[in-house]
């Protein structure tokens, strides 16, 4: 055994645990309270796996996860910048690069670049596993806001334009868990007024 690297390790998935705390702006499902970044990576975990039939092309669903585990540790050190808010993600991709600097960092070499690349990899979305990922880091806030009655989406005067902004990835990875978030999550919610529509 070699205790150096099984202690870099140890260091590694101790300092994640900070990812907990790490809170988010989506609700639960049941609008009680909002979910924190590692609820959020497990949430999507699971949905890979239960989902990857849905992608656009085949995937690597355990590469998939793993991008999906990892993609939000960064904001340990970065935090969490709201998806609709334009100036606290002005700076918030170098703020990540710094981040996942030093906490991949922590491993053990081997394990450092091949996390490392994983990041990267999901950040420029151009694999079919990177952009599934990214369809679903869109779709489950959307799922839960859609879920907790608009309430995210009331709370920050979320407007229409944002959305699709925010969602102009989505199809990228599956086509078809767009299509079923517009009708299922976005349209209602942009009838009942929970989504400002200002595109009209």
């Amino acid at each position: 055994m070699d205790e150096k690297r099984l202690t870099r390790q140890m260091a590694f998935c101790r300092e994640i645990d900070k990812e907990k705390q790490i809170g988010r702006q989506t609700y639960l499902a049941d609008g009680s309270r909002k979910e924190n970044d590692a609820e959020h990576a497990w949430h999507m975990a699971i949905m890979a796996i239960l989902l990857s039939e849905y992608a656009n092309e085949e995937i690597d669903v355990l590469k998939t996860v793993t991008m999906l585990l990892i993609h939000d540790i960064v904001e340990i050190d970065a935090g969490d910048a709201f998806a609709y808010d334009e100036e606290a993600q002005r700076d918030q991709a170098e703020r990540e690069r710094k981040a996942a600097h030093r906490i991949f960092g922590m491993l053990p070499e081997d394990q450092c670049e091949k996390m490392r690349q994983l990041w990267d990899e999901f950040e420029a979305m151009e694999t079919p596993e990177a952009k599934f990922a990214r369809t679903l880091d869109n779709v489950q806030p959307t799922m839960l806001n859609a879920a907790s009655g608009g309430k995210g989406w009331l709370e920050h005067n979320v407007s229409l334009s944002q959305v699709m902004k925010r969602q102009s990835y989505t199809p990228d990875g599956s086509q078809t868990l767009w299509e079923y978030a517009w009708k299922h999550f976005f349209k209602p919610n942009l009838e009942a007024g929970c989504i400002v529509n200002d595109l009209d």
